[in-house]
């Protein structure tokens, strides 16, 4: 069974680092990841795309972190992250990991439709 396991939230002030890290397992290795994001969740808001990462390494962002997040992701670790500079207090919401084995067009790298394999989301929040 897949499973994706957030780590490294917290709280920060603005300004502020920090790192989040996804693990995945219960799969084949020798299967790879066609895509892999971040999202996430504000109170009384939806889940939207923060960052994704497709097979070949390329990487969206979402308009309000772009130059101050960025994504990775270890294979050998099986581990994908998420370098998060300059926080702000709209940073604040849970951080959800997403993974697809599909390959599916580079447009829909941040739409939750795309990935069908979710962690259980870590907490992140900034104070001004």
């Amino acid at each position: 069974q897949v499973q994706l396991v957030e780590s490294g939230g917290g709280s920060v002030q603005a300004g502020g680092s920090l790192r989040l890290s996804c693990a995945a397992s219960g799969y084949s290795y020798s299967i790879y990841w066609m895509g892999m994001g971040w999202f996430r969740q504000a109170p009384g808001k939806e889940r939207g795309g923060v960052a994704a990462i497709d097979s070949e390494g390329s990487t969206s962002y979402a308009d309000s972190v772009k130059g101050r997040f960025t994504i990775s992701q270890d294979n050998a670790k099986n581990t994908l992250y998420l370098q998060m500079n300059s926080l702000k207090p709209e940073d604040t919401a849970i951080y959800y990991c997403a993974a697809d084995f599909r390959r599916r067009p580079p447009v829909w790298a941040l739409e939750t439709t795309r990935y069908n394999y979710w962690g259980q989301g870590t907490q992140v929040t900034v104070s001004s």
